[in-house]
């Protein structure tokens, strides 16, 4: 099958044609972003490959039917940048990647946590410099702490199984339990309940419009005083104005972002020689108690080989049955 394969990083294509070696299909490689202007560069192609910043809306769909595009192969357990209803309506079937190395996700998160309570990103700057004062830099044992994972499916129980060992307590949200958190001692709660008492918050949900802006200024006006925010889910789950003021006025002691509101024209690009046209993202990075890194969670080679060969399973499925291996149907826009 030819396949066209958008927003396309050497470590994209390195992993990719490795997964294709046995299926064979034909990989089309461009570094352009999908979008209403490049999306006739997918013509002669059977199918796309698509990432989370690839806009893939009617229009969009629309322009890939009359060329004969049959599949949306997204790169991605998300789906929030897909149109499913015009998909539908265009005949045109959307598979993605549901799960691929949660560990890989949850440790990153870890990452932020630990980086943020315990100053790594400030001490290493200072010892860069030789300063080794200590002024400013006290942490907190994450022991006996209360933390609250918001979503606890793949990613979200192996966030609660970490901290867990590291001694906190762990509430959890969620409209469908986990068993197997249940069983490592996690406690489900209301969010209104989870964000009272918890003194870490991690979100680990999709993106749908039941959790868009799910942290804005009214949850943040229930949460503990100093609390630490992390975000590895979606950018859009937190009301990003909302948290600038929570960090103006104390609400909020540590935020930790990998996925930001407005990352499309960010993110996964190098940006070192232009000027950041984002009041909001600019402001964020005035706080000394903020770290974000840049949609990299995901990126390990564990990962990357999982994404790539549950891209390609979903391609060679599609090409042999017309029905792919991880279709994501209409129904799921309202979950």
């Amino acid at each position: 099958m030819h396949v066209t394969v958008f927003s396309t990083k050497p470590y994209d294509r390195r992993f990719l044609e490795a997964a294709n070696a046995m299926a064979g299909h034909s990989l089309s490689f461009l570094e352009a972003r999908l979008s209403s202007a490049t999306s006739g560069l997918a013509e002669g192609a059977g199918a796309v490959c698509v990432f989370v910043n690839d806009e893939v809306n009617a229009s969009v769909l629309a322009r890939l039917a009359s060329m004969g595009v049959k599949l949306v192969a997204l790169r991605a357990a998300g789906f929030n940048n897909v149109d499913l209803e015009a998909a539908r309506r265009e005949s045109i079937k959307v598979a993605r990647v549901p799960a691929y190395s949660p560990h890989a996700v949850a440790e990153h998160t870890i990452a932020l946590i630990l980086t943020l309570n315990r100053n790594i990103h400030r001490a290493y700057n200072r010892v860069r410099e030789g300063n080794f004062a200590l002024d400013g830099l006290l942490g907190f044992d994450l022991a006996g702490k209360t933390a609250g994972v918001v979503g606890t499916g793949k990613i979200g129980e192996v966030v609660c199984r970490i901290l867990t060992g590291f001694g906190c307590t762990v509430l959890a949200h969620d409209p469908q339990p986990n068993a197997a958190c249940e069983q490592m001692g996690v406690r489900y709660v209301p969010l209104e309940e989870l964000l009272a008492l918890s003194d870490i918050v991690s979100l680990h949900c999709p993106l749908t419009p039941a959790t868009h802006h799910l942290i804005d200024a009214q949850a943040l006006g229930r949460v503990k005083r100093g609390v630490m925010l992390i975000n590895t889910s979606r950018g859009a789950v937190i009301d990003t104005r909302a948290v600038l003021r929570g960090l103006k006025d104390g609400t909020i002691g540590h935020l930790g972002l990998d996925v930001y509101e407005e990352e499309a024209d960010l993110f996964f690009e190098d940006l070192s020689q232009r000027f950041i046209d984002d009041d909001v993202f600019a402001r964020l990075l005035t706080f000394p108690n903020v770290l974000i890194t840049g949609h990299q969670a995901f990126f390990t080679g564990e990962a990357l080989a999982n994404i790539a060969e549950t891209t390609i399973d979903n391609i060679t499925a599609f090409e042999r049955t017309g029905q792919a291996a991880h279709e994501v149907s209409v129904e799921k826009i309202a979950r």
